[in-house]
């Protein structure tokens, strides 16, 4: 493999990398959504971090009529313009979220997480944040309500910080790729096994791995067992440590 940061975003997710050191001072929220009555609902996020995008997954989706949260970066929008096109011209279908400026962790301490160096300090976070949602702003996309760090964990105080700016921050209950790393039959089996309330993770940038097509068989499976996907401004989002209510 070659060095960390040639996968940095897929290596940010992948639940074993993390240092028990780093673990102990940083949460990683999980997000569920209410659960309905007479029928499974499930809600699919997909980060684009960086690089390109996956049109195996993309294509899918719009396809099959498969609505998803698609949470980008700054990084990823500036090169990405044509698929940007696609998930505008489906506003039923993908909501944009915030993803930061730089895909740099929100964590107000210097540390690495994932081998990906923090924003080290709160002007940091602040500045990933505004930045994420000042690029989106470009595009003429609405205002994003919600945000998801690079590596999806946080220090507790720029949780704070980033609710005092008006966000809900993403979470996840199903880490569906393992941050794309992930082959495309343990992909498949992980996306397949959601159930009504459960949030799903996954990456839409990395299209020469093989969890892409994972992705793409793990939502086929969902959707051939009658349940329904919703965008998360569809949906009542339930997150620990603070980060929805």
């Amino acid at each position: 493999m070659r060095p960390f940061q040639k996968y940095f975003c897929a290596i940010a997710i992948s639940l074993w990398a993390v240092s028990p050191g780093n673990a102990q001072l940083l949460v990683a929220p999980t997000l569920h959504i209410k659960t309905e009555a007479g029928g499974g609902r499930v809600a699919l996020t997909l980060d684009a971090c960086g690089g390109r995008t996956d049109t195996r997954i993309l294509s899918a989706l719009v396809e099959n009529k498969i609505p998803a949260t698609i949470f980008v970066t700054g990084i990823w929008l500036k090169h990405n313009a044509a698929a940007v096109e696609i998930m505008r011209a489906h506003p039923e279908m993908f909501e944009l979220e915030n993803h930061g400026g730089r895909h740099v962790p929100a964590v107000d301490t210097p540390q690495k997480i994932y081998g990906i160096r923090s924003a080290g300090s709160p002007e940091a976070v602040l500045a990933e944040v505004e930045s994420g949602a000042a690029a989106l702003a470009v595009t003429g996309e609405p205002a994003p309500k919600w945000f998801r760090g690079a590596t999806a964990e946080y220090s507790p105080s720029a949780i704070a910080m980033i609710r005092k700016l008006g966000f809900k921050i993403a979470g996840f209950s199903i880490n569906g790729d393992g941050g794309s790393l992930l082959g495309a039959k343990e992909t498949a089996r992980r996306i397949a096994a959601a159930k009504d309330g459960d949030v799903i993770i996954a990456h839409i940038n990395q299209p020469t791995h093989a969890a892409g097509e994972g992705v793409v068989q793990g939502l086929l499976a969902l959707k051939a067992k009658g349940l329904t996907f919703v965008r998360l401004d569809d949906a009542d989002g339930v997150g620990d440590e603070g980060t929805t209510d």
